[in-house]
């Protein structure tokens, strides 16, 4: 009872998508899309960014970008609660430093 009444539920997420100009390069990230992802967790976000930006038919119509792969970084932003950079790799998320980005 007590964990029912103390769940967070879904959130409001604001994501900000980083891609390479070029697929594979390792530096000139820059910010291709922002976005706001109800989830429950950071970990259920990142799943519902990979699986929104990689089905052709959930891709928002305003995005320029291309379907996330290996290397794109995905900023968490909640506020009061902190930034959480994320990059795309191989065996899935990996938390990174703000200053890969540079």
């Amino acid at each position: 009872m007590i964990k029912a009444l103390t769940r967070r539920g879904n959130m409001q997420y604001d994501v900000t998508i980083f891609q390479t100009p070029r697929q594979r390069e390792k530096k000139g990230h820059q910010q291709v899309y922002r976005i706001n992802i109800p989830a429950d967790s950071r970990k259920h976000c990142l799943e519902e960014t990979f699986s929104r930006f990689n089905v052709t038919d959930r891709i928002p119509a305003n995005y320029k970008g291309r379907f996330l792969s290996t290397g794109d970084i995905i900023l968490i932003d909640e506020g009061r609660g902190g930034q959480y950079y994320y990059q795309l790799k191989p065996g899935g998320w990996v938390p990174i430093n703000r200053i890969t980005l540079l």
